[in-house]
């Protein structure tokens, strides 16, 4: 009885969400942030800017998933966008061919993605690092070519209309009550993975990452906390995957490439592994660069009309991706725990 007691608590310690006033203080003004974003963007780039804000929220959600697997569990998957596919896809046949309400089409997305997840993770088991990396990456290439020879189901190469959503009578038809739902999402999700890392699960996830030989000698199952991390990881991409559908009105076999599974990657690398923060960080960062790095090519494109351009994004992306890894290997969140403790210890 004093046993269960006791696990009780730890449990609800561990869904404490703030443990400071302080806390309290700065989730306030994280709030009071959210809600007023929408309409500074409104005022200072229309529609478009708010529609890249919510591509970001979505890359964020993918990104917290995929934390916890590479970051937190130390294993590597190539295969994110395919699992955010998969949740796209799910929910666009849902709702259009089905008819089913949207409250209902999220979760079964993501449970169905997370079944995959957890049979794409099997080959963890026994595999790891750069192995592992490649097992996923077939995974990428089959689900890739499922999307396009399936014609029947998912509409082939002329890919999938999706009907917009609604919320009872509510119908969610504009960037801004979009924005408030992939942000409702994000925050949940966000204390979701905080809350797992302060459990059990967390615990046993960082334990596989540092030494899986050590982690088994102490008791933890390893067949049990690698494929729930798959699940765990491939259920965030198909929450991001539906919300991303509804978002465009439009999937296709282009928008979920091996090209954007490494982007995700670059993503965990630049934001910070293994954290929460990171994972916000790296999907602002990566989603907001190459817009503005768009932006300026067009520029330039104006005033230089004879010159050709290289391709941008790439190059800065993976520009970005080596100073990091050379300069700031614990990335954007390991950059801002230095400026707080800076600030904190000034002016000694």
């Amino acid at each position: 009885m004093r046993k269960s007691k006791q696990m009780i608590t730890s449990y609800a310690e561990g869904l404490e969400l703030f443990r400071t006033h302080m806390r309290k203080f700065w989730f306030g003004v994280l709030v009071i942030v959210l809600i007023a974003t929408p309409w500074a963007a409104l005022g200072m780039g229309g529609d478009y800017l708010l529609y890249v804000l919510n591509l970001a929220g979505i890359a964020v959600i993918v990104a917290l998933g995929l934390n916890l697997l590479t970051g937190s569990a130390g294993l590597v998957s190539l295969g994110q966008a395919a699992f955010l596919a998969i949740g796209a896809y799910t929910a666009g046949l849902l709702s259009t061919r089905l008819g089913l309400p949207f409250w209902l089409v999220i979760p079964l997305a993501a449970g169905l993605t997370a079944l995959v997840g957890a049979l794409v993770g099997l080959p963890a088991l026994r595999m790891k690092g750069v192995y592992l990396a490649l097992a996923t990456l077939a995974a990428q290439f089959i689900v890739e070519h499922l999307i396009v020879s399936w014609e029947s189901l998912t509409g082939g190469p002329n890919g999938l209309a999706v009907a917009r959503p609604a919320l009872g009578a509510f119908p969610l038809d504009t960037h801004v009550r979009f924005y408030y739902l992939i942000a409702g999402f994000a925050v949940l999700l966000s204390f979701g993975v905080a809350n797992i890392m302060r459990s059990r699960i967390g615990r046993a996830l960082v334990a596989i990452r540092d030494s899986d030989l050590a982690a088994q000698a102490m008791g933890v199952n390893l067949a049990k906390y690698k494929t729930l991390a798959f699940a765990i990881s491939a259920g965030y991409a198909g929450v991001a995957g539906a919300l991303y559908a509804f978002c465009l009105g439009y999937i296709g076999p282009d928008h979920f490439t091996i090209f954007l599974s490494v982007e995700y990657i670059v993503t965990i690398i630049v934001g910070g592994l293994g954290t929460i923060l990171g994972s916000i960080l790296g999907g602002i960062f990566v989603t907001l660069l190459p817009e503005g790095l768009r932006l300026l090519e067009g520029a330039l494109k104006e005033a230089f009309p004879r010159m050709l351009f290289p391709d941008v994004k790439n190059i800065t992306l993976g520009a970005v991706l080596i100073l990091v890894i050379l300069f700031e290997p614990q990335g954007l969140a390991g950059r801002w725990r230095k400026i707080k403790r800076y600030w904190t210890n000034w002016p000694f």
